[in-house]
């Protein structure tokens, strides 16, 4: 019996995160730095939807910037944030 492998369309992901950190007036670096990353690599990857974040990943976004993980995820929810 073969496994299907389900891989999730987020067509948004990389569009919010790049919105928090652009929100959070940081650069690639500084915000791989307050997710705990030394390069900013990956982050840029996932800005430009190259990559698929892992669980570890969304989870730390969501708990640094307090952001939901449905809203991170779904593409059909918005990211709201507040105006500072």
């Amino acid at each position: 019996m073969s496994r299907v492998q389900f891989k999730p369309k987020l067509l948004k992901f990389g569009e919010k995160l790049q919105a928090l950190r652009l929100e959070s007036n940081l650069t690639l670096q500084q915000f791989a730095e307050s997710l705990g990353y030394s390069a900013h690599g990956y982050i840029s990857e996932l800005e430009s939807s190259k990559k698929t974040p892992t669980v570890e990943f969304v989870l730390s976004v969501s708990r640094v910037y307090n952001v939901s993980i449905d809203i991170l995820l779904k593409d059909e929810l918005e990211l709201e944030r507040n105006s500072k």
